[in-house]
């Protein structure tokens, strides 16, 4: 068991098959795997957590599939609303127009906005402050540096920096993360992982023993 210090309060936290919710976090419609963890002031819509994966406060996530082991911190943003620009006007009420009297919503612009799906694969970390755009998929091992601006998709392991987001390095050779991705250790049981933790500690020895 471990403690987490949400603001003045220490929360025990002990992760298991359902989902820890802290007490202030907005949830709708969505489903998460075990050992998940949505912390306070997170507001997360439309979407499906995966095992072991874990969300810090203050992010907003819709509409978005998140993967195994996926690590996302505080002030995230994942797949935001967006507005017709190319319309002569862009503000809400084009959309929103009941709102405003003007008639029904535009349920075809709502549609459409609901078809651009974030893909977050597993053993995926997003740094604090980091946005992910509409329609982006991350795939395996990534890691998102800390208020960066994904607006294209991220290849496996890629480590992706800055506004718009560009590839900085690799974590990894293109031999070992092929040898990553056929071990797929993330599909691994409880007791699997539990027994083997020490040979998460080199990637050598990893590699020499599972691949």
């Amino acid at each position: 068991m471990t403690k987490i210090e949400s603001f003045n309060e220490e929360i025990e936290v002990e992760l298991g098959i359902k989902p820890f919710i802290f007490p202030k976090a907005i949830i709708k419609n969505c489903s998460f795997g075990k050992y998940t963890e949505i912390r306070d002031y997170v507001n997360i819509s439309d979407s499906i957590m995966d095992d072991y994966s874990y969300v810090c406060e203050y992010s907003q996530i819709t509409n978005t599939k998140i993967g195994k082991f996926v690590n996302i911190a505080s002030n995230v943003r994942i797949n935001p609303g967006f507005h017709p620009y190319e319309m002569p006007c862009q503000h809400h009420f084009m959309y929103r127009r009941k709102s405003y009297g003007f008639g029904e919503d535009d349920k075809a612009f709502f549609h459409y906005r609901d078809l651009q799906k974030v893909e977050i694969g597993h053993d995926v970390w997003i740094g604090h402050g980091a946005v992910i755009m509409p329609g982006v998929k991350i795939a395996n091992g990534a890691i998102i540096g800390s208020n960066c601006v994904v607006t294209k998709d991220v290849p496996a392991y890629a480590i992706v920096v800055g506004v718009s987001g560009k590839i900085l390095k690799y974590r990894f050779s293109n031999e070992i993360i092929k040898k990553l991705e056929k071990i797929s250790w993330w599909n691994w049981e409880y007791e699997e992982i539990k027994n083997n933790l020490d040979n998460f500690k080199d990637i050598r020895e990893f590699l020499y023993k599972f691949s």
